[in-house]
């Protein structure tokens, strides 16, 4: 399976970075991880509510076009299904039984996602009912990735 992480903006904080590279140079003979980084949208330093709606529109649909056409679409979705490690594995193995290669991810900027956005993707996924940064999600994301290969191959995470 190849993974994508289509996300809104950059990661700022240097041991976010240095947590997410070392998760996609362990993935990388699992089939690989790619993050797709997108700009933030531009707005004012007091947005209104109109403002904020437009932005999460906006952003919405450039994170749709970047999607790969044939990936089976998941959206970090504070509204979405919980699941544990196990049950993230065995959907990733129930993709690939049935003939799906790629798997993309979407994280939102950080006024959230469109409706639009939500009723076109194929699963929504919550990690917790907690709210966590859109940056921080990126990090658990990708070792969750990880350890979604290392259950399905049955080999040990911790050693």
């Amino acid at each position: 399976m190849k993974f994508h992480v289509i996300c809104i903006g950059k990661l700022k904080e240097a041991y976010l970075r240095e947590g997410v590279a070392e998760f996609v140079k362990r993935v990388r003979p699992y089939g690989g991880v790619t993050i797709t980084e997108l700009n933030e949208s531009k707005i004012g330093d007091k947005p209104g509510d109109v403002d904020r709606k437009q932005v999460v529109i906006e952003e919405g649909q450039r994170l749709l076009k970047a999607v790969p056409k044939s990936a089976y679409t998941v959206l970090l979705d504070v509204y979405g299904k919980t699941m544990s490690s196990e049950d993230l594995a065995s959907m990733v193995s129930k993709l690939e039984v049935d003939g799906i290669s790629d798997m993309a991810f979407i994280i939102g900027g950080v006024f959230g996602v469109s409706d639009e956005l939500r009723r076109s993707v194929k699963f929504k996924l919550s990690f917790s009912p907690m709210t966590f940064t859109h940056q921080m999600v990126r990090l658990l994301l990708v070792e969750q990735i990880y350890r979604s290969a290392k259950i399905n191959r049955n080999e040990p995470y911790h050693w």
